[in-house]
């Protein structure tokens, strides 16, 4: 990534500072869940399936804690 945060070591520095993260993670969520409810709503056991839902997941999980970490660090003010 191209923020200052981003090219941090440890992880925890990572989670809610990263403006472009987030937005590539909503993009990411965005396109992810229509899809899946798109071509396999009526079949969520084909393989395809799962692992569509898995990535849709992943992606709505990982910007939900970027979500509640920012917003975390937004209201006690930690740097």
């Amino acid at each position: 990534m191209s923020c200052n945060q981003c090219t941090d070591s440890v992880f925890k520095q990572k989670i809610g500072r990263c403006k472009r993260c987030m937005w590539q993670l909503t993009l990411l969520s965005m396109m992810t869940w229509p899809l899946w409810c798109y071509l396999y709503l009526d079949s969520p056991t084909v393989v395809e399936s799962i692992a569509l839902l898995f990535f849709a997941i992943a992606f709505s999980g990982l910007l939900a804690i970027h979500i509640i970490v920012w917003a975390y660090r937004l209201v006690f003010a930690i740097p």
